[in-house]
């Protein structure tokens, strides 16, 4: 079973417990209230910076160019939605990013954005399939989910009207289920470089691509132990193992290596290969590669902190007539 029926299996079981709550919550105080993003340069700047290189909101929000290396967003698509996600992740379903451009959140108030990046209810109520992490993003500061909401206002809007999502049948009735109240957080402060690194870890959904899922949710036994399985033209990749297990994860690795492993894909000096039919990652390294290496050090300070799983991953496997 891959890891998309184990959710929707665990959330079933929600449902039919009556443990999930299907109302569109304000992100602090359980009623619907009205909010205001901030509007001065340097949280819009902080906005940027999370939603391109923490966050990657961009990353599933515009096209990527999988002929290349880790599939660099094709020019001219930042935020306009359209990308595809289906059989190949093991879904539930079709679904396409949204347009996060102003051209189609023009008529959204700020309210209703909040509501569906942190609680997962779209402006016309509907719930959104969880792909979308705002499980993740409803555990930022307010500050921060607000900041980016104000970046993604300055975007070039583009004219670019997105299929509606198709989920399995089955699925749609669990999904009326999924929505819930944010939780947000206060920023830890930097000096506690562990707790820290767990915030950026929990805003970049590091877990979620990196960890196997169960009937239950993410593994708690193999968390961070990769193994998630993605169909790409070129074959089969398995995430990494990134706990600090020193022979299968990132145990051997020194802070330097892990901030210059990012670092080597900065877009301002790395040009990614054309890969043909070859390997290829959707891990968005040039968007990671843009976190400060103070940021990038206080997630390699908490990954170091997490249970070592010795599971070793064969990456990539092509295709085999």
């Amino acid at each position: 079973m891959n890891r998309f029926l184990y959710l929707f299996a665990a959330v079933w079981m929600a449902v039919v417990a009556g443990c999930a709550h299907p109302k569109a919550y304000s992100p602090t105080s359980g009623r619907i209230r009205t909010v205001s993003l901030p509007n001065a340069p340097a949280q819009i700047e902080r906005g940027r910076y999370l939603a391109t290189h923490v966050a990657v909101c961009l990353d599933c929000h515009s096209k990527r160019n999988y002929s290349r290396l880790a599939g660099p967003i094709i020019p001219g698509t930042l935020g306009g939605g359209g990308e595809e996600f289906g059989e190949n992740y093991g879904l539930p379903g079709t679904y396409y990013a949204k347009n996060i451009t102003p051209f189609a959140l023009k008529s959204w108030s700020d309210t209703e954005f909040l509501l569906a990046m942190t609680a997962g209810v779209s402006k016309d109520g509907k719930p959104l399939f969880p792909l979308m992490p705002y499980s993740n993003y409803g555990k930022m500061d307010e500050n921060d989910a607000r900041s980016i909401l104000a970046y993604l206002r300055t975007l070039e809007p583009i004219e670019n009207t997105v299929p509606e999502s198709k989920p399995a049948t089955p699925i749609k009735l669990a999904m009326k289920m999924m929505p819930h109240k944010a939780r947000f957080q206060a920023i830890p402060s930097e000096k506690n470089s562990v707790e820290y690194g767990r915030y950026l870890v929990t805003m970049a959904g590091c877990a979620d691509c990196h960890t196997r899922r169960g009937m239950g949710g993410l593994s708690k036994k193999a968390a961070f132990a990769g193994g998630t399985e993605i169909k790409l033209n070129g074959g089969l990749l398995k995430t990494a193992n990134i706990t600090p297990d020193r022979e299968t994860g990132i145990g051997a690795w020194t802070k330097a290596d892990f901030i210059r492993r990012f670092k080597t894909y900065d877009p301002a000096t790395f040009k990614a290969p054309e890969v043909g039919s070859g390997f290829n990652t959707v891990m968005p390294w040039s968007m990671y590669a843009g976190m400060s290496e103070q940021d990038l050090g206080a997630i390699y300070d908490y990954l170091k902190t997490v249970k070592p799983v010795r599971n070793k991953v064969e990456i990539f496997r092509t295709h085999r007539l």
